[in-house]
């Protein structure tokens, strides 16, 4: 017959090994889920067409989802994120304001995204440092990113301020007069020219000579990232890591109001969800990324989707990126471990606007 002691022993013995089986179970289903929608993001990938990577952290968790999460991807003008940190800790550390006024002139506009080069075809308008870093960012303005990409101090002076944040696989190389160039073929002159100088150079390049020049652009590892590099900038901005607490707020407050590819990462997104995101388009090159908000206390999503040498059209593209964005944003809403979220708290908590 078995002693009290022995009782006491035993039923230690069962509620350790019960333990063991609930945590083992847990685990298990975690990276059953995982798998499960990574391989639901390879399904979706098919629609975009080229090579899609994917990189997405749960930021209360640290649970990961990838696909491809460790090739380069040309950044397209996703990079200018990059660019607004570098300049904002540049304003931290008292060697600029954002009141500054910055003049430009005909030479500093540029072709592409924006409305600087399309509606303000004379020189001498003057804007604060703050209103280009919108502009850059809000409508992805390429006039507006060379000249907040020089007061930053430059490519070099980009990639050296990711360093130091211990981002590793996100790289700073040229403004985007230089990488649409080279994307298009062009050969810049020596001089600095006006946008319609571009423009001329630009029809000049033959439809074989500009294919060329941009399966090479697809192949260059200037201004290109990983999925999980990028991620990692976002992850440090929403830390607080990137910068302080007033300019991680208004960096994250320009990000939400992004105003192009509404149609990708936010395309089947709630009515509700916060998104601040960044997007990228040149050529075969269709990109996303950004920082999403969960309902309730659920958190933040850190994501990056990158799609590259695509011959599928845009829309094609656009609705790929948001069929992979809704499956992340709903795998981390239910599938995201409850002890991140506040009790009493649950992620269905929050309800749309009416």
């Amino acid at each position: 017959m078995a002693t009290g002691k022995s009782k006491i022993r035993l039923r230690v013995r069962l509620l350790a090994a019960a333990t063991m089986l609930l945590f083992s179970s847990s685990a298990l289903g975690q990276d059953l889920g995982q798998a499960r929608i990574e391989e639901e993001l390879r399904r979706l990938s098919l629609a975009a067409g080229g090579t899609v990577g994917v990189a997405a952290v749960h930021i209360p968790s640290g649970e990961k989802v990838s696909l491809h999460s460790s090739q380069r991807f040309p950044m397209a003008s996703t990079y200018k994120i990059a660019i607004a940190v570098a300049l904002l800790r540049k304003v931290e550390a008292g060697e600029l304001t954002l009141q500054e006024r910055v003049e430009l002139k005909e030479t500093d506009l540029r072709p592409g995204s924006g409305t600087i080069a399309s509606h303000l075809k004379h020189p001498g308008v003057v804007l604060p440092l703050s209103n280009l870093l919108e502009l850059m960012l809000i409508l992805s303005d390429n006039s507006a990113t060379d000249l907040v990409l020089a007061k930053a101090g430059g490519p070099q002076a980009v990639t050296a301020a990711l360093r130091e944040l211990g981002v590793e696989e996100v790289r700073i190389d040229r403004p985007t007069l230089q990488l649409i160039a080279d994307w298009a073929g062009v050969e810049l002159p020596s001089q600095v020219i006006a946008a319609d100088s571009f423009v001329q150079l630009f029809e000049a390049v033959t439809p074989s000579d500009r294919q060329k020049a941009a399966a090479a652009f697809a192949q260059d590892p200037r201004d290109t990232a990983t999925p999980q590099g990028m991620v990692r900038l976002l992850m440090s901005i929403q830390a607080g890591e990137a910068l302080n607490a007033d300019h991680t707020a208004l960096l994250l407050d320009i990000m939400r109001r992004c105003e192009t590819g509404p149609g990708r990462i936010k395309g089947l997104l709630p009515p509700y969800a916060e998104t601040a995101h960044k997007t990228g388009t040149i050529g075969g090159v269709t990109n996303d990324v950004g920082i999403l908000t969960l309902p309730g206390q659920g958190g933040q999503i850190a994501l990056a989707i990158f799609i590259r040498d695509s011959q599928l059209e845009l829309p094609a593209r656009e609705a790929a990126i948001a069929q992979m964005a809704r499956a992340v944003y709903d795998y981390f809403l239910f599938a995201a471990p409850h002890e991140h979220r506040q009790e009493g708290d649950p992620a269905t908590e929050q309800k749309p606007p009416r």
